[in-house]
């Protein structure tokens, strides 16, 4: 049973058709806002699969070993914590002592494979966008971080099962002072570790001809859009667990869990679709001078009980 779980529901399988969708669901949000119909629900699939289907190029100029390994790396971790959270979502007795450090780790994996990858091209124009996505890297990752031991904290536990058990015994931490606070601070957070606008900086097609993904085709670059449809599924589910009590896929439980996960999918695409991309340094700006601190206002209140 446990093997089904981490492979099949709710792990790798499960949760790469449900990123698949994801991305469907949230480039038909963007087509809606566009006026335009969108595409069909397939086509996420379809896209993947002809990607799978051309040929792999990879730069005379570039560090073959780095720039082919990087893909799978980032998508393999992003595999593994879309499992972890899903397997301990349902069964928060799974879940471990630590592991919401593991998985704070973990998804850091997949934006280093990125910059690793970029790097290895030899491109120059991909090594800008690297470049870029060092120096979001490490501002986003500060804020993210002290929320999450913030909740650890609030919860008096260090495992997802834990911060969920906790919630169910005390309401979800969303509805708390410190909680709306934090769950501001995570979800922008959040929108930078997708790298979607305003924060897509690192790619910027109008000034970077797609920058950090310019040299990847074929296979390499179908394996980064699956990692990132993983991501689009992934932090959804992880804002879910630590904000509002994790899944519950017990009667009532299951419509609730999709109306959230939707909600935040579409907080998400509407902040994308709605605002202009920021420089790297207003980016930088806005994590290190505004949301950090904001970060730790968040954690002071959780301390105090608010």
């Amino acid at each position: 049973m446990i093997i089904f779980n981490y492979l099949v529901f709710p792990g790798f399988l499960f949760a790469i058709i449900i990123g698949l969708l994801t991305v469907w669901y949230d480039r038909k949000i963007t087509a809606r806002v566009q006026w335009r119909v969108g595409p069909p629900w397939y086509q996420g699939f379809a896209d993947i699969l002809k990607l799978f289907a051309k040929e792999t190029f990879i730069p005379a100029t570039a560090k073959r070993t780095g720039f082919v390994l990087a893909p799978f790396i980032g998508f393999s971790t992003a595999l593994l914590v879309a499992a972890m959270l899903g397997v301990a979502g349902l069964y928060p007795k799974m879940s471990f002592t630590g592991d919401i450090i593991v998985l704070w780790y973990l998804l850091m994996i997949p934006s280093i494979a990125i910059i690793f990858g970029s790097s290895a091209s030899g491109n120059p124009i991909s090594q800008v966008g690297s470049s870029r996505e060092m120096k979001l890297f490490m501002s986003y990752e500060l804020p993210f971080v002290i929320i999450l031991f913030s909740i650890a904290a609030k919860a008096h536990s260090l495992s997802i099962g834990g911060i969920i058990e906790y919630q169910r015994a005390n309401g979800a931490n969303l509805w708390s002072l410190s909680g709306i606070i934090g769950f501001v601070v995570a979800i922008i957070s959040t929108q930078a570790k997708l790298g979607l606008v305003p924060f897509d900086i690192p790619e910027a097609e109008g000034e970077l001809a797609s920058g950090i993904m310019l040299e990847y085709s074929g296979s390499l670059l179908a394996i980064f859009k699956l990692m990132k449809a993983l991501l689009l599924y992934t932090l959804p589910l992880f804002l879910i667990t630590v904000f509002l009590g994790g899944m519950n896929l017990q009667g009532f439980g299951i419509l609730w869990f999709i109306i959230e996960y939707l909600l935040i999918v579409f907080i998400i695409s509407l902040i994308r679709n709605t605002n202009p991309r920021l420089r790297i340094d207003q980016a930088m700006n806005l994590f290190w001078a505004i949301l950090t601190p904001l970060a730790i206002l968040s954690g002071i209140l959780s301390y105090v009980g608010l």
